[in-house]
């Protein structure tokens, strides 16, 4: 058996928090062959992978990888997001956009690569930093918490990307994927991110922290919700997120329907 699948058992198993006793009984198996497959003296049948792996909450794409490691194909398969078999799911993505219209929403990867935006997004950002070149590669991660992007009109930025950050931290510990683990680098290494971070929050002014925008005479505030697909049978699809933006004001929301009209 390959001595990859017991290190990254046991790494997911510490990462996840959980005894070897606990996740034996989450995983329905002894404590003595859990013991036995975390140093490699038993080897996982492909039923015993797929079994650890939904006990640890692991997403698809690790999951591809625990079984690479276990010496068994993946399961999982990774569609790009323009591929045929994905046009159900992407309907519904458009749908979801269009009827966020005239507010901004944007369907971005696990890595906040922008993948998609409907024209209440457009707008925002071309009267915020002016056009996007076409076909511009656009990492919303780097356009929110670096210094020349949004951050010149982000009054909260502080605040923003406090949060931002710690949600980014999260992905981190949860997806376990030097991908993830780069980018949560990149936006620690952009200035003051780290000063801000040892900041205590702000004061809850409200039950949900906007984002606020100002820029000349016009001012912004929206807060967001994000949107995954239920049961995703696809990595590209599971790590998709839909971030709509909605007005925390009637000035907002009159702004952004006089730039649709």
């Amino acid at each position: 058996m390959p001595n990859g699948f017991a290190s990254t058992l046991r790494a997911w198993r510490r990462r996840r928090g959980l005894s070897q006793m606990a996740l034996a009984a989450r995983a329905g198996i002894s404590p003595r062959h859990l013991g036995f497959l975390e140093v490699a003296r038993a080897a996982p049948s492909r039923d015993m992978v797929m079994r650890l792996a939904a006990a640890l909450y692991i997403p698809l794409r690790q999951q591809n990888t625990l079984l690479l490691a276990a010496g068994f194909a993946p399961v999982w398969r990774e569609s790009r997001f323009d591929a045929p078999e994905l046009a159900p799911a992407r309907g519904a993505i458009d749908y979801m956009l269009a009827q966020q219209e005239p507010f901004p929403a944007v369907a971005v990867d696990r890595r906040w690569n922008l993948l998609q935006a409907n024209q209440g997004a457009v707008r925002l950002v071309e009267f915020l930093v002016g056009p996007l070149a076409p076909g511009a590669a656009v990492n919303l991660a780097d356009a929110l918490v670096g210094p020349d992007v949004l951050r010149p009109y982000l009054v909260n930025w502080d605040d923003v990307v406090r949060y931002f950050v710690r949600t980014v931290e999260a992905d981190a510990a949860m997806d376990g994927t030097a991908e993830t683990a780069a980018l949560l680098d990149r936006l620690l290494g952009y200035r003051n991110v780290r000063a801000v971070l040892k900041d205590p929050m702000s004061d809850a002014a409200g039950p949900v922290l906007p984002m606020h925008f100002r820029k000349g005479d016009v001012s912004l505030q929206l807060f967001t919700a994000i949107a995954t697909l239920g049961t995703p049978q696809d990595v590209t699809l599971q790590e998709l997120r839909i971030e709509s933006f909605f007005p925390i004001d009637g000035a907002t929301a009159k702004t952004l329907r006089a730039w649709a009209a």
